[in-house]
């Protein structure tokens, strides 16, 4: 099994990578076969369906499927082009993709959130539709956002695709038992060996160039979530904090004011800057989903920053371990809090988190394994509940708490052997049978927990 660094981290937009990037890569996927039919079509359609429908105004999802659907692609996305498009569409009722001909498009009643059908194949479906000259639908293709915006067309989840369609790859280990066997067998950390993959598929050049670029755009969400202010748009009326707390630890320092603790304040900073930057509709990278982007680049920017002999050049391999984990998780599991509950996002990016701490701390393959299991399992049963569907409470401060657990796991696991009673593969199949049985009130609707049990406005 191999799932590429460049699966797990990809750059692209708030608030989410299933709701927000998820439709606009499918709506993508449907124009170019739009393209390639040997008929014309003359106009668009599009259904949303469960936890697309539910919590799609939260989540941007209505504007992220207009906006695909006339071109924009999440990675390229510029939001003053994107404003002024949809003020466009929604006067003039027609979308111009390239390559296709002027498209009938009214936002009102083209764009249909199904509340009471559910797609049989995952929590975050739609239906995308082309239609000819009489309105008629000609093309029709159901896409399911599976998480961390990956999506499959209906065919592709029945048949079970896989993550990996490439050439073999040096260590394609499907769970950490044979990842562990493999480090033993080669001597290699999991760095090496997931870089040996990368580099199998990308070349060592581009490896380097693309890895160096998910960092900056990570560490440049940081910078700009610390010096935002204002109020996050959705009407919940939620004010950016990371700033302010940034600043007061900043003026603290040297005046010895500040508790030992206080080291957590600057960890939650850094992940709530991220997820502020997130809810405001800007640019982050997946790690591995937007509603837990927070999390991973967090623990990394604390390890540079205030672990005593950290360097720059230990990012990649904080990268490329955290990407194996992930890549375990959600290929034996789930990353989708639609899915599976937030267990399987912001437990997930702990769990990669922790893992790639512990190794640019020293740790060994069994100890980063060890580091991944204990922030996954202290996250097992977490519902995912955003009040009013926005990804803002509880989510931002989700990730600064998970950040911090993160931190935590690497430590303990640093301070053992890497011998443990639960494996990693047994926390990652718990959580996925969690998932299973977890209400689907539960699951990124906004129907339970802290979204009904809270006053939103």
């Amino acid at each position: 099994m191999f799932l590429s660094v460049f699966d797990m981290f990809k750059v692209g937009i708030g608030p989410s990578s299933s709701h927000t990037m998820g439709p606009m890569v499918a709506a993508a996927r449907f124009l170019d076969a739009m393209r390639a039919a040997p008929f014309a079509c003359h106009g668009l359609r599009a259904s949303l369906h469960g936890s697309l429908a539910f919590t799609g105004v939260g989540h941007a999802t209505d504007r992220a499927t207009i906006l695909g659907l006339a071109g924009f692609h999440p990675e390229t996305y510029v939001a003053e082009a994107a404003e002024a498009e949809l003020a466009r569409i929604k006067t003039d009722h027609t979308l111009h993709p390239d390559g296709l001909p002027a498209l009938r498009f009214d936002p009102d009643s083209d764009l249909i959130f199904d509340y009471d059908r559910a797609l049989p194949g995952h929590a975050n479906g739609m239906i995308l539709m082309a239609t000819d000259a009489q309105g008629d639908v000609i093309l029709q293709e159901t896409y399911y956002s599976i998480g961390g915006g990956f999506v499959l067309t209906e065919a592709e989840l029945e048949a079970g695709k896989a993550t990996d369609e490439g050439a073999p790859v040096p260590y394609p280990f499907k769970s950490a038992a044979e990842m562990l066997d493999m480090a033993r067998a080669s001597g290699l950390s999991i760095a090496a060996m997931k870089r040996a993959n990368e580099v199998s598929r990308h070349g060592d050049i581009n490896f380097r160039t693309r890895t160096a670029r998910i960092w900056q755009v990570m560490t440049d969400c940081i910078d700009r979530g610390l010096a935002g202010d204002g109020i996050l748009p959705g009407g919940l009326k939620v004010k950016r904090r990371a700033g302010g707390i940034h600043r007061a630890l900043l003026a603290e320092r040297g005046q010895n004011l500040s508790a030992p603790h206080t080291i957590n304040d600057w960890i939650s900073a850094y992940a709530m800057a991220v997820n502020e930057e997130n809810a405001a509709g800007g640019q982050v990278v997946t790690a591995p989903t937007n509603g837990a982007a927070g999390v991973l680049p967090a623990t990394l920017r604390y390890y540079l920053d205030h672990v005593p002999g950290a360097a720059p050049s230990h990012v990649e391999d904080f990268l490329l371990t955290a990407a194996a984990i992930g890549g375990l998780v959600k290929f034996n599991a789930s990353i989708s809090g639609a899915e599976a509950g937030c267990q399987a996002e912001v437990g997930s990016a702990a769990a990669m988190a922790a893992a790639g701490l512990c190794a640019v701390m020293g740790g060994t393959p069994e100890q980063v394994e060890n580091a991944a299991e204990i922030a996954l399992e202290h996250h097992l049963g977490m519902t995912c509940d955003p009040v009013r569907g926005l990804v803002q409470v509880p989510c931002i401060e989700r990730n600064g708490l998970g950040a911090i657990k993160a931190v935590s796991a690497a430590s303990l696991a640093l301070r053992g052997t890497g011998d443990h009673f639960v494996p990693l593969d047994a926390c990652i199949e718990t959580m996925r049978q969690t998932g299973q049985d977890m209400s689907e009130k539960y699951k990124e609707t906004a129907l339970g927990g802290l979204a009904v049990n809270v006053p939103n406005c």
